[in-house]
């Protein structure tokens, strides 16, 4: 391993690229064998016995699933490759968010019995929003009911993309063995050794499969020569264009998002990774292909850009902090431009602060390598800085750019979380900032009433993970209470009120007065201050003071205490004294004319909507869709596959409680579901009346 870190690698032999999939497609396992052949490892990792190197936290290794991506770095045939392994659950797609946000590229795994899943779906459009070139691979080859095929049809039908099938499979289920390399005819073999390290590479094809090759052959060719003009001179006047040439322009399309090359293996059975590795370095984006990256310049906001080469000013962005329990705060980083030296001082345009960066190191899951610099191309971790959050970009003061931020879904789960002792009390706090520093669908508020700290999420799962954390990593006992549903308060048309706060009692009083107009906006738009004052009638250090008291009111709710949304607040007239006006009057005058212009205007309830995806033996379908309507559901649409009915479903997060139980119960434990958070909508008006009948009960009860 030595010569390999003495030796630089130029930009066009770097690789950055993710593995992205559905929960279960074999992420982590395909992962395990690249760092294995590439001589990372020198054995290779189980998740089921739990010694995967990427899947490196406790509770990784308890459930065997990705919670964190983890980021490493392999070598291939001349090439470094920066690799990030991201989990395959939605409770943690900020992960797969932020990864793909620094890629150049990315490996979509699909299972080849089930062919593409809903969170496959979810992290393919991740990946179009960043428009990131990528490969297919089928795995799980060898599983019953695989069909190579098929899973390449539903790439075409629910993915929206471009299919190059560069292999045919030899055999399928327990007879699949190798495949064949369209582009050159050329059969490779897996089986003499078990590792998978070794294979054969012969001209013979099976002669079973000789016209079947010769038919997707002139498919591939067809497809790659319709992306290149020259090329489609030559095919279309009967000449095969050179190999060298056919890959060159494919190589160019993948980039340009034109085709998806598609492979084919069975990562757990060690066969196909190889080929798989020789794609990403032959098709996949250095990243000299993709030229620049652009942001804005936080001082005139005028777009910029900057080159991806070492000469340029130095730049890059932020995408993940991580707790380490020897290091302490880890910033892993993709540099974009320039370079960064251990030691030195950087700027965060974001929060416009500076940072000195202590240590870089190199990441290989948990374990690290330090380095003097990074340059341009690399994804390092950054130790030492204080300021900087998932999403900051750093940059050279003398030039500064902010980089396009990542985006994150909004919780729809919280619970109450309360320490068991006086000490637990000051680690929970810690321990909570920390954790959210980390996740940014993690958010944390107390509730000031009932002085209990509230945690919310994306689902039940991370929040369980996170409860775990903390007894494990900061030792915080806590009780936790049950999951409630993230509802949220709107208004339905448009309203004005007035609201007036005045004190007089000897001496200086309080005034504040102001006048409210509230007026619905579309789902999903938020919220928007606007201030349409005219000629002073209030100053405008007050207006300010009026905004705070709209948002804190917007905060606590007014219908049941749920946070306000997607709604435009305009403060339009108003009066002040030139004593008595102060902070707090207008405050309170804002948040009683929000109140009396809310409660005119139509106050509703909004609910998270969750997308549901049941997979069930088609003798429980009448059953499950019973259950499911019973459940509020509207039923999208049902798919038949292989030996399974697949049921799409828009159902309120309301009523998915302990849906898990009842699932296994209806189908004898043969079905299983997958949701996602899809959209708020309005909570029917009788299930409203019984949440407000029910909050006045326990109100008055709690008041006696």
């Amino acid at each position: 391993m030595a010569e390999t870190k003495k030796k630089e690698y130029t930009l066009d032999k770097i690789r950055n690229i993710g593995i992205i999939a559905h929960i279960d497609a074999g992420k982590t396992t395909t992962t395990e064998r690249i760092l294995f052949y590439t001589g990372k490892t020198y054995k290779i990792g189980d998740i089921d016995a739990g010694t995967t190197q990427m899947d490196w936290m406790e509770q990784e290794k308890e459930r065997g699933i990705t919670i964190v991506s983890a980021a490493t770095t392999a070598f291939w045939k001349d090439h470094r490759i920066n690799i990030i392994d991201t989990p395959g659950h939605v409770d943690f797609t900020a992960e797969v968010e932020r990864s793909l946000r620094v890629l150049d590229g990315g490996i979509t795994v699909l299972d080849a019995e089930e062919g593409v899943q809903s969170q496959s779906e979810t992290v393919w459009r991740q990946a179009d929003k960043y428009k990131v070139p990528r490969l297919c691979f089928i795995n799980k080859m060898d599983k019953l009911g695989a069909d190579f095929l098929a899973t390449v049809k539903s790439i075409e039908d629910r993915l929206g993309a471009n299919p190059a099938i560069m292999v045919l499979p030899i055999g399928a289920e327990q007879t699949f063995k190798g495949t064949v390399d369209l582009l050159t005819r050329q059969a490779i073999v897996w089986g003499s050794d078990e590792l998978g390290a070794k294979f054969e590479v012969s001209d013979e094809i099976p002669a079973d499969m000789k016209d079947e090759v010769e038919k997707y052959r002139h498919k591939l060719i067809e497809k790659i020569a319709e992306t290149d003009d020259a090329l489609l001179e030559k095919y279309l006047g009967g000449e095969e264009p050179a190999l060298e040439d056919l890959k060159k322009a494919l190589r160019a399309a993948v980039i340009a998002y034109k085709l998806v090359p598609i492979y084919a293996g069975s990562s757990l059975r060690n066969k196909g990774v190889q080929p798989l590795l020789d794609a990403v370095i032959d098709y996949l984006p250095s990243p000299v292909d993709l030229k620049e990256v652009h942001g804005v310049d936080p001082k005139t906001n005028e777009p910029i850009a900057r080159k991806l080469v070492p000469e340029d000013p130095f730049s890059g962005l932020a995408f993940k902090i991580q707790i380490d329990p020897h290091v302490g705060k880890l910033t892993y980083f993709r540099v974009y431009s320039g370079k960064v030296v251990s030691g030195s001082y950087i700027h965060n345009s974001t929060k416009n602060k500076t940072e000195r960066v202590g240590r870089i190191l190199l990441m290989h899951a948990n374990t690290r390598e330090e380095l003097k610099e990074a340059v341009a191309g690399e994804i390092v971790a950054l130790v030492g800085l204080k300021e900087t959050v998932t999403g900051d970009t750093l940059c050279d003061q003398k030039a500064p750019i902010i980089l396009e931020k990542i985006s994150f879904p909004e919780p729809v789960i919280s619970l109450a979380i309360e320490p068991k002792t006086k000490v637990d009390q000051e680690k929970l706090g810690f321990a909570l900032k920390r954790l959210s520093e980390e996740d940014p669908t993690f958010v944390i508020k107390t509730n000031h009433e009932t002085g209990q700290t509230i945690i919310s999420g994306i689902g039940e799962l991370q929040l369980e993970v996170m409860v775990d954390r903390m007894k494990r990593e900061f030792s915080v006992l806590a009780n936790v209470g049950a999951p409630q549903v993230a509802y949220k308060e709107t208004i339905k048309k448009m309203a004005e009120a007035e609201g007036k706060y005045i004190r007089q009692s000897g001496g200086r009083g309080q005034y504040g007065h102001c006048f409210l107009r509230v007026e619905p906006k579309p789902r999903g738009e938020g919220f928007e201050f606007v201030d349409a004052i005219k000629g002073g009638a209030i100053p405008a250090e007050f207006v300010s003071s009026v905004e705070k008291g709209v948002k804190e009111t917007m905060e606590n709710g007014i219908l049941l205490g749920y946070p306000m949304v997607d709604m435009t607040v305009t403060v339009y007239d108003g009066s002040y004294h030139d004593v008595d006006s102060s902070d707090v009057a207008f405050k309170i005058a804002a948040s009683q004319a929000l109140q009396a212009s809310s409660k005119k205007a139509e106050l509703t309830l909004l609910e998270p909507i969750m997308k549901v995806e049941v997979t069930t033996p088609s003798e429980f379908m009448g059953d499950v869709i019973g259950d499911l309507s019973s459940k509020r559901a509207q039923i999208l649409g049902t798919e038949e596959r292989t030996r399974a009915t697949i049921i799409l479903a828009m159902v309120p997060l309301a009523e998915l409680s302990g849906y898990a139980t009842t699932l296994r119960s209806m189908s004898q434990g043969r079905a299983s579901y997958y949701m996602e958070p899809s959209h708020y909508e309005e909570v029917p008006r009788n299930i409203q009346e019984q949440m407000l009948a029910k909050s006045t009960f326990t109100g008055r009860v709690s008041a006696q």
